[in-house]
Order: structure tokens, then sequence, then C-alpha cells
């Protein structure tokens, strides 16, 4: 009988409550501080952007959060996502390696992006809130709050980074389709737009600069919150549901990964299946080696300075330490929107620095090779960013293949590539280059980190 290539676990099997990593930390990570004072913020200093219950889980350290049941009602629409072995892949590489991965494509706006928005938009919804301003790169996490801003009826306006604005019209026209109002940033809208877009209106924009325009409009209106898909402990947390299915999938299966690899941008995917493995080791369980691949073009964990910094690129936000570019490091316009951020989140940052997990970066050519590789093994194309952690998997899986060691090789799929063909043609038309960032800039933006007492 031949073995299953899908592993698809029942609604029953839908994790109750999401896992936070910081109640199995050997040490926590550094506190975040006031921009001004650079002293460790309170509560109060976070309610102008954040409702009550989500300040809390950020500064949680109990292990399980209860996921309420109006979100889990939500999930039910495409959660628990399947996890595929990619035997056709394995047969293309001639690898000894089994490959799984953990397919987040199947949710109503194509990626992992929802399983925070849906939950960010109860909480607001909960506190009485109204409108939600956010930014987005490639678009998947401003379709998916624009989606969870129509299913608990909150106006929803998104300031996309320009490159990606022009890019992918289809993500914008998505989330125009769920109620949102989507503006390419910078943009004339806000002061700290306005400053950027005076001088150069076609600027490409990066997710710094969106995120201190979605900042500043939270913060100067009282009907509107902020929401951030990505880098923030709660928005973390709640990406593990999938991982934590994983987990669930891989017992089905009669396997356990030896290798964790995913993709890294701020870091919300990659946590997300990488933060329940990394604790259940932590406790005692198997050591599993876990992989964060990120865009050579955009390299904060691998070129970046383990440092304070802000979160934007008007410092209107708090300083947090994280691997970093520099808050005013612009990313060359390369297609995978989505990891164009100058910092890495501050909890994969000091899982880095505590040892548990391992970085390298990729170019932006070899990582549609590697997913067309796949796409043409296993049928699904994956977004441009997913195409850096299937780069990671298949590296591994050859690795293993050159080494003749049949290791377990798990990743996130985190989204699939329908809207991103462009970017697809461009490549297949040779218009798609590798993209280098200035070595003057960043030298520049480093040199700019902020300076904070020991």
């Amino acid at each position: 009988m031949t073995e299953p290539v899908k592993y698809v676990l029942d609604e029953s099997r839908l994790p109750k409550s999401w896992y936070n990593l910081m109640a199995d930390l050997p040490s926590p990570p550094p506190p975040v501080l006031h921009p001004a004072t650079k002293k460790p913020v309170g509560p109060d200093d976070l309610a102008p952007l954040f409702p009550t219950a989500l300040i809390l889980q950020e500064v949680s350290t109990e292990r399980e959060i209860e996921i309420p049941e109006p979100v889990r009602e939500v999930y039910r629409q495409w959660r628990p996502t399947p996890l595929f072995r990619a035997r056709r892949l394995e047969k293309a590489l001639g690898t000894p390696a089994r490959i799984y991965y953990k397919y987040e494509g199947v949710s109503p706006v194509g990626s992992h992006k929802p399983n925070t928005a849906v939950a960010q938009a109860f909480y607001n919804r909960e506190a009485g809130v109204k409108k939600l301003t956010t930014e987005t790169g490639a678009g998947q996490w401003g379709s998916a709050l624009a989606m969870a801003g129509a299913f608990f009826g909150l106006e929803v306006k998104v300031f996309m980074v320009r490159v990606s604005y022009n890019q992918k019209p289809y993500r914008r026209a998505l989330m125009e389709s769920f109620g949102a109002k989507c503006v390419p940033s910078p943009s004339p809208e806000t002061n700290s737009g306005r400053a950027i877009w005076e001088k150069n209106p076609e600027h490409p924009g990066s997710l710094g600069i969106a995120i201190s325009e979605a900042v500043e409009v939270a913060a100067t209106n009282d009907d509107t919150k902020y929401s951030l898909g990505s880098v923030l402990n709660h928005v973390l947390m709640h990406q593990t549901v999938l991982g934590q299915e994983a987990m669930a999938q891989m017992e089905m299966a009669g396997d356990w990964p030896d290798i964790v690899v995913g993709c890294t941008g701020g870091g919300s995917n990659f946590a997300g299946l990488a933060f329940p493995f990394i604790g259940a080791q932590l406790r005692g369980g198997k050591k599993v080696r876990v992989i964060a691949v990120e865009p050579a073009a955009c390299p904060s964990l691998t070129r970046g300075k383990y440092a304070y910094d802000y979160g934007d690129t008007a410092h209107l936000t708090p300083l947090v330490k994280m691997h970093t570019l520099g808050s005013t490091f612009v990313p060359p316009p390369f297609h995978a929107g989505g990891l164009r951020y100058h910092g890495m989140a501050p909890l994969v940052s000091h899982c880095q620095e505590l040892g548990l997990i391992e970085s390298r970066a990729y170019t932006q050519t070899e990582v549609f090779a590697a997913g067309l590789q796949f796409a043409r093994a296993e049928g699904i194309v994956p977004a441009p960013e997913a195409n850096h952690a299937v780069k990671g998997a298949i590296d591994e899986a050859l690795r293993c293949k050159l080494e003749g060691t049949a290791r377990t090789i798990l990743f996130n799929l985190c989204g699939h590539g329908h809207f991103d063909m462009q970017a697809y043609m461009d490549y297949f038309a040779g218009r798609l280059t590798d993209q280098r960032y200035d070595e003057k800039e960043l030298a520049m933006a480093l040199a700019g980190l902020p300076s904070v007492p020991a």
C-alpha cells in the first residue's frame, strides 16, 4: 500500500490555544524601550496603538493563550491546513531525504496572514474600535486584514509599499474587494509620508516608511488603532496554530523533522512553524535544526546588527532590540515584497542570539529557480516569499543526497503565487535580476542606530 502524501486533520483538532515561546526560553529577550525616555515601556505607552487584550498578549509569559471561539469559528473556514509529503520533489532531486511542507495557501487570501489578522480584528472589535490602519509589503497582510475587517465590521486603511503597489495590482484589487482603502506609500496623506513623497513622488517606499504612516494615523485618531502583520510577539504567537497542527500531522505520518525551514522578513510565518518545535525541544524533546531563510537584498539576520532600533523610518515606534539594517535603510525593489523589512522580529532575533536557529540568505533568481522546480514537481506555484523556504529545503535535501543521509525536512509553504505571476513572467523574460543593496547606504543606516545606555 502506498503511503499517503497528504495529511489532513479533522476540524476537532484545530488548536484551542496559541503557543507562547516566552514561557520556555532560557532567558527573556531585552525589554522594549520608550523612544524618548529609553526606559521600558508600559501598557499605557502602547494603548494609543493597540487594544488592551493584545498588549497583555504582547507581554505575556503564559505558555498557552486561549483562542476565542469567534476566532476559531473563522479559522474553521480553512483550518486545519494540509501537510504534504513532497514525494515527486524528492524523486526529482534524487534525495534520500523526506520532505514535508505545511501549505498555508489554502486560506481565502492565499497565505498564512489571516491567522493573526482575524485575531487582531476580533480583539479590536471587542474593544469598540471602529477603524484599523496598517502597512503591507507584497499585499498578503493587507488583504488578510481587509478580509478580517469585513468579517468584524471594521474600516481598514492599508499603506502599501509603492513598488509593490505598482507591481501587484491584483493584491490591491483584492483589498478593495473586501472594502479596504489602499494607499501607495510614501503618500501625501501623512506628515511622515509627505516629507519623503514631496522630495520624490516615485520613491519605491519601504515597510519602515509604510509603518510610520499607519502608526501616525492611528496615534492621531481616537477611533483608530494600528495593526501589524509581523514582528511583534502577539503576532508571532497567533501564527503558532500552523506549527501546532504540523506537529500533530507529523505524528500522523509517523515521522518528525530533523530540519525545519521557513522564509523570514519580519518573522511571522517562520515563527508560526518553528516556535512550537523549538518549545518542544526546550522542554526536553527531540533537537531540531531550525533554518531561517531571507533575501540577500535585505539580509537582516545575516548582515544586520543586533541592536536597539526603531521599527519604522520616522521613529514613531518604540525601540526594540533586533537584528536590523537600520531604520532608514531602503531595500532595493525585489519581488518578494513581504520580506523587504529592515529588521527581524525581536523574538526571532533573540532565538538566533541563543543559538536556537541559524540563518542564510539567497538571491532573487536562485529562489525563483527553486520555486519553479518545486511547482513542476508538486503542482503549486509558490509566492516569491515562500520560494526562499523552498530553496532552503531543496538545499538541505541535496546535502542529504551528498552525505547519503535520510533526514526529515519540514518547511512552511506560506502562500501561493497566483497574484505574483508578473514576477514569474519577468523571470521567464530575463527581466528578474538579482538586486543589490548599496553598501554605503547600509553603513550609513547602521551608523544612525539610536544610542541606548547599557
